[in-house]
């Protein structure tokens, strides 16, 4: 009787623990997070009444049916669509509400008892982490792929009508993402949903918005209202270095200088000037216009909130009420 004889591999035994231990992990990670993972059918009208079917993925995030989405991957439909699951269940789903401007959106499905994911923290993450990207690429459920970590504090345009806003702190790995992964979960190595996946930025280049206490605020807020609400002040900004004597004086680098202050608008209204150096909100330091954005948040609409800026060398106070800011 012939006999198989194991043929080794010529790395060394340390190399072969490693890829072992890398494997492990993957696997781990994948068992726990895949049944989290759903395969999202939807359709969207286009022009001439013509029905185009679409997909993405979601990430279950109670078990009574709440998931987490991209807000791209429901733009344009009817608001519902059917969910699909690694353990053969397929259900109707609503869309609960959406952001198009953190491109998340929230979505609850027909059923209960699903496998919910555990969320972390990707403010915890390292550049070379290793990642798991778990999706449905191209319609095929429930695909692993792993890499790392590529880079941390990347930003993503988004819009919702005229409103622009950029997405700060997204994650950029390298594990392959293709059409259909977005939605889908980004987890760390202990199985942890770190980020949603939402753009492919080239070859081995994917992009994740991440989940921090920033995003967790919009998901509970389109979870309760089914909207997220922002405070609109009606200026163009852009962060540059404060002049050495104000910086001085305020003990910091950097501000906010002003570009562009829109008719009509809050600031305008209150009397912000382009060329005003905004350097806090409230007493809190501003140094770029990502920290600005996360001050202005829905409890500040139609509350008094103090801007301190500089102006020809001359630091002052300037009290405006912001707006909220049109879906």
């Amino acid at each position: 009787m012939a006999q198989l004889r194991l043929i080794a591999s010529g790395l060394p035994a340390d190399e072969e623990d490693a890829l072992d231990a890398y494997s492990q992990v993957v696997v781990a990670v994948a068992e726990r997070v895949t049944p989290s993972v759903a395969n999202l059918r939807v359709a969207r009208r286009v022009r001439g009444g013509r029905v185009l079917a679409g997909g993405g993925s979601g990430v279950v995030i109670t078990p009574d049916g709440f998931l987490v989405t991209s807000a791209h991957v429901v733009a344009g439909t009817a608001g519902a669509g059917r969910a699909s699951f690694s353990d053969g269940r397929d259900v109707e789903f609503g869309v609960v509400g959406a952001d198009a401007l953190s491109d998340l959106a929230v979505l609850r499905l027909s059923d209960g008892g699903f496998t919910a994911a555990e969320l972390g923290d990707a403010e915890e993450l390292r550049v070379g982490q290793l990642v798991v990207a778990i999706g449905n690429p191209n319609g095929f459920s429930g695909s692993v792929t792993a890499g790392v970590v590529s880079a941390l504090g990347r930003s993503l345009p988004t819009r919702s009508g005229a409103a622009v806003r950029v997405v700060d702190n997204v994650i950029q790995t390298d594990a392959a993402l293709n059409p259909g992964n977005s939605g889908g979960a980004l987890a760390d190595g202990r199985g942890r949903v770190v980020g949603i996946n939402t753009a492919v930025a080239g070859v081995g280049l994917g992009l994740a918005v991440p989940i921090n206490a920033a995003t967790r605020q919009i998901v509970g807020a389109l979870m309760k209202e089914g909207r997220f609400r922002r405070a609109y002040l009606g200026i163009v900004g852009q962060q540059r270095p404060l002049p050495p004597r104000i910086a001085r004086q305020l003990g910091r680098a950097g501000c906010v200088e002003v570009g562009e202050v829109i008719d009509s608008a809050p600031a305008a209204l209150a009397g912000v000037r382009p060329g005003d150096l905004i350097v806090a909100v409230d007493g809190r330091p501003v140094e770029t216009m990502a920290e600005l954005q996360r001050l202005l948040v829905g409890e500040r609409i139609g509350a008094s909130v103090t801007f301190t800026v500089a102006r020809h060398e001359r630091v002052l106070d300037i009290a405006v009420v912001p707006h909220e800011l049109a879906a």
